[in-house]
């Protein structure tokens, strides 16, 4: 074999790696999803609970009943195939670590489930009851929010608070090829508060002081994480 032609079958061979990494993933996220579909009813009281249950939205579209349903299955299949997807993922990345740096792989999956499971439960036990009681109240205005409306509300509180949560995963990772440091995260700590600061603006569904700064403290902490991450990485 030329050496000119070995760089485009090690591209292919990558690109196939990563295609079967992506089949599985998929087929674990369709399975989980299958099993979410037996969860719906009892998802949906869960859910609902900080508004007051389902009996305290109204349903107007003919089609809004479905999507609901597809909604919370979705949720609940991307958070059962969580675990295969970043396992998935750091099998992807293994082959190009060196043999010291893969014992880190099975501290990382456990580690990045739990930091997503932590945010899907900060979202539903301490944004969801401090966010909605707001949004219903403002104005004095009666308002019976409509299923669908709150469902997406609910849901993309719960999955970007989850991904969220993964930054001291990521700043790990950077860490470990260098395109960050510790020392850097630490002199920069008001950028990042800033940053912070427009990302909870950006997920938060209120722009009030209250509900961002119940968002921002904990990622602040979690950017604080992200150092000891990076020092680790060192």
């Amino acid at each position: 074999m030329s050496s000119e032609t070995s760089p485009l079958l090690s591209i292919w061979g990558h690109l196939n790696e990563l295609r079967k990494r992506i089949f599985v993933a998929a087929i674990a996220m369709a399975i989980t999803t299958l099993v979410g579909f037996a969860l719906v009813p009892y998802l949906l009281d869960f859910i609902t609970i900080p508004i007051g249950g389902v009996e305290n939205l109204q349903s107007i579209e003919i089609t809004e009943n479905i999507s609901v349903f597809m909604r919370l299955s979705l949720l609940a299949g991307f958070t059962l195939a969580f675990p295969v997807i970043i396992g998935e993922i750091l099998a992807f990345l293994a082959p190009g670590l060196k043999k010291n740096e893969k014992r880190w792989i099975w501290i990382t999956l456990p580690v990045a489930t739990f930091l997503f499971l932590g945010g899907v439960a900060f979202a539903y036990y301490v944004m969801l009851p401090t966010a909605v009681p707001f949004l219903i109240s403002f104005l004095g205005v009666p308002t019976t929010p409509r299923l669908a409306s709150y469902i997406k509300f609910a849901t993309s509180l719960i999955f970007w608070l989850g991904i969220g949560f993964e930054l001291p995963i990521l700043v790990f990772a950077l860490a470990k090829f260098n395109l960050v440091t510790p020392q850097v995260m630490l002199k920069q700590w008001r950028v990042a508060i800033v940053i912070i600061a427009v990302i909870a603006a950006a997920i938060t569904p209120t722009v009030d002081p209250v509900n961002m700064g119940i968002l921002m403290l904990p990622l602040f902490l979690l950017y604080l994480l992200s150092v000891l991450f990076a020092f680790l990485a060192k």
